[in-house]
Formats: C-alpha cells, structure tokens, sequence
C-alpha cells in the first residue's frame, strides 16, 4: 500500500495546481478524490483514471485540501540535482508549485515550508568552511536543520533574491526585502536580510505569519490579573505607555497585540517603525527611512499634524525621539513605545539619562512593562523532579517557596531539547503618586521598586516562579532570563 500510495503522490504533485482537489488512499484497490471545485473534480477524474483504482469523490472546503496538503509536504523536497534557476515569478502558494519545478525552487520551497511547520521563527543560511548550512530558530534556539555541499549557496541566495524582489547581481553590499507568500492555508510575511561576508553571502529570513493568530494579550502569555489592568491603561487618551526588555524579548508583539484592542474606526493610529513587521489593516504605518532623513522624531513631529489619538514609536534611543514622544503624549495623544532596559523601574533612569526632565517624565509616563520570553517545557517529555538547596535558597530570597519543579527529558516532539513553545512573563510598573515624587526627586531604581513592591509590584523572577510551580517551565528557564536579577 506505501508503494501505491507514493504513486499516486507522485503522479498528484506532477500537477501545476494541487489546491483544488487531493487523493486520499482508502485501500489498495481505491482512492476518495476530495474536490473543492468544478476544475479540482475534473483533474481527480483525470489522476483516478490514470492510476487504475476504483474511485470515489467528496467535496469538501478548500481548507481541507491545503491542509493534507501540508501534511504531505515532505514528498515536495527534489534536491538531487542542483540545476539553475530560471523562474524569476513570484511565488503565491508554495505548496501548489509543480513537482517538476526546478530543484533549487523545490529546496527553498521546502525549507521554508519546513520552518513554517517547526514554528521557527528565522531561517540562515550560511557558508561553514566547507559545507552551505541551513540553521531554524525554534524557540529563541538556533540550531543547524540541513547541511549541504557548498556549491549551492549561490544558486540558493540568487533564489531568496528573486523571491525577495532583490538585486541578484549586487553581491558586495547588504540588502533587505520582503517576501509574501501562502504555506497551504496559512499566509506568510518573512524579512528577508541578506549581507557579505568572507565566505559569501549569508541570507537570514524572519517569519511573522499572519494567520497565526498569536497577536492577542492573551495568547501572548499575560496573565489574567494583569490583563485587566493593561486594558484601562490602553483606553486612556493620553499618556506614554512603555515596553522594556532586551532585544528578542517579544516587545513589539506585546505593542502589536495592544493596538489590536483599540478601536481602529474611532481612534487614528499611526506607527513610526523600524522596520514595520506585521501589516495591519486600519493602522497607518510608516517606515524609518534614513535616506530621506526620516527618524522616529521627525516622524513624531510630522505624525501631530495627522490628528492622531493614538501613536506607536518603534524604540526610543535617543534624546531628541524621547522628547517627541513625551511632547506627543502630553498634547493629548496615547504613545506606546520600547526600551532597552533590564527592568520596569530602570527605565525612568533611562529617560533621565536622555536627558528628559524628571517633572516631564512623571507628567506622561502611565506604566512600564518589562518582559521577557521563555521556553515552556514539553509536555510529552516532562517529569517532576527535586530541586537543589541552593535553589531553594535563590528562590525563598523573593519570598518563594519551591520544592519539586519539571525539566524535559527530551523526545521526538521537541527535537530532544525538552521545550516546546514559548510564553513571557511580565513585571508591571504603575506610575502613581508616590512614584511620581520619587521620578521628580531623581530617586535611584530599586528606591523606585521598592516602594512600588507596597502597591504590588512584582519583579520577574517572582513571575516566572508562578509558571515553574504550574508546571509550565523548568528553573532553568526562568534563572536564564531573570539572572540580571
């Protein structure tokens, strides 16, 4: 039955279009053809013909037919021989492609596919010394997935150019691009960044799927009492609401996920971004263009004269984009924004050191947010075990009791690492009275903490120990991304 099977995948993915019908095997002697429209019956009649079996027709939603679809993807991958591409079409559905379509197209094609299903969240490729490596970023982790002969790096690149809507031509200087495509039914953004190097060009690919639906507060990880507390901050008019963390901590996604909950037929939302990631409908976004001198704060300036209620700042870095946004918010408008700062109170002294005047700050700042991401331990492979004294001692300094935690063991779902997924962890920081007094009397950090811990402040640590005692990630996990602490 594996034989004939293979078959007639083989004969299936010799169609130029697949999205339209699928054979699915009943036994050795018969076939179901699903179809999802006139043309998809006809070409079914035709492959059930062809292969000689007995055959019956079910129509079912196109959604169907894409998904067993990727379920097959694996059959797409035709990498013997490495011929050159000459297909410079944009690609609309990779999964739809022909099984005759040239190899190189076949390789990307899979590659990506393969990264969409891993949940990856980047694609390298690079030159070793002597091989042409493919590497996924699964869950903050880049680990190598492929390794080739070295001869294809050229033709593989050229291939993400075309994709990408780049010079193929210009190997001497960086290029950034943007590909648009469908993996079955799920549609997908990726950056694409390409630059030289000593040993070639090294292309690296950011996916943001659209249809992934993660861009919510409460997919990404925000716990329930806090979320409450979030959504009467981001219905306020005015006022700066800040997002801090190191780079890769999800910030952008949590500001993603805030713009969402605002009424974008009411409200005039405008970003100033760097670049822009996820295109969402309603919102006017803008990108930094250095060529045309157009930074964050030229783009805040410009942005006021749009009769915004709402705007988005990508980062605050420097001086001159930290006054504009809290010139913005005190003329009546809600920013949000990120910072590179290890936690919520530090950022204050972070916007001191940019030289905004303390008495400004505590006017406009309405909260900050640290965060961080964090692998959540697999669920196939989890076992409880004891915990080290000297952990126990860590923990029972923030008031923390913990005895038994869980690690992974590894296994076939997670890739042997002991992680499948990830979540973030949250430490809110509410600018009330007394915190006011304390930005305008220059007070340090941790006097900030300090007092804030009397209105229920938590730091990180004591956030990512609540998830090691639910059984959702490892001790580990949780001292990697809190050991600035």
């Amino acid at each position: 039955m594996s034989q004939i099977k293979d078959n007639i995948i083989k004969f299936y993915l010799k169609f130029p279009d697949k999205g339209d019908f699928f054979p699915e095997l009943k036994d050795d002697n018969s076939v179901t053809i699903l179809y999802s429209n006139e043309s998809g019956f006809k070409k079914g009649l035709l492959l059930a013909d062809r292969v000689g079996l007995q055959y019956d027709f079910r129509p079912v939603d196109k959604k169907e037919i894409l998904s067993k679809l990727e379920d097959i993807s694996e059959h797409f991958d035709n990498v013997e021989d490495f011929g050159h591409d000459e297909d410079n079409s944009e690609i609309e559905d990779i999964l739809s492609a022909s099984y005759q379509d040239a190899p190189i197209i076949n390789l990307v094609n899979q590659l990506i596919v393969d990264a969409v299903k891993a949940d990856a969240s980047d694609i390298h490729f690079e030159n070793g010394e002597n091989t042409f490596l493919v590497k996924y970023r699964i869950d903050g982790v880049l680990r190598t997935i492929r390794t080739f002969k070295k001869g294809i790096h050229d033709q593989v690149i050229a291939r993400i150019k075309v994709m990408s809507m780049l010079d193929v031509a210009e190997t001497r200087k960086p290029q950034d691009g943007r590909i648009n495509i469908k993996v079955g039914n799920r549609g997908v953004d990726m950056r694409v960044s390409i630059i030289p190097s000593i040993r070639g060009e090294k292309a690296v690919l950011r996916i943001l799927e659209k249809t992934k639906g993660l861009i919510t507060l409460e997919n990404i990880g925000m716990p329930e009492h806090y979320l409450k507390k979030y959504r009467e901050y981001i219905n306020r008019p005015n006022g700066i609401i800040l997002v801090t963390g190191p780079t890769g901590s999800g910030k952008t996604t949590t500001l993603y996920a805030s713009l969402l909950e605002i009424d974008r037929e009411e409200k005039n939302i405008v970003t100033i971004e760097d670049p822009v990631e996820y295109d969402i409908d309603g919102i006017t976004q803008v990108q930094v263009n250095p060529v045309v001198n157009l930074d964050f704060a030229s783009a805040i300036r410009s942005f006021l004269r749009q009769d915004p209620d709402v705007i988005l700042v990508g980062e605050i870095r420097d001086e001159e984009t930290a006054k504009a946004a809290v010139q913005a918010s005190l003329t009546g408008h809600l920013v949000f924004s990120t910072l590179h700062t290890n936690d919520a109170p530090t950022a204050v002294a972070r916007l001191i050191d940019m030289n905004v005047e303390p008495f400004l700050i505590s006017s406009s700042l309405q909260i900050v947010i640290a965060q961080r991401l964090l692998r959540k331990v697999c669920e196939h492979c989890k076992i409880e075990v004891d915990l080290d004294d000297n952990v126990k001692e860590l923990f029972k300094e923030y008031g923390i009791i913990l005895e038994r935690a869980v690690i992974g063991k590894g296994c076939e779902h997670c890739f042997g690492t002991g992680y499948k997924g990830r979540t973030a962890i949250f430490e809110f920081l509410e600018i009330n009275d007394e915190i006011r007094r304390l930005i305008n009397a220059k007070s340090d950090s941790e006097e900030i903490a300090k007092v804030a811990k009397k209105y229920g402040y938590k730091r990180l640590i004591e956030e990512g120990a609540k998830l090691i005692q639910n059984q959702i990630t490892t001790v580990e996990e949780v001292l990697a991304v809190t050991k600035f602490e």
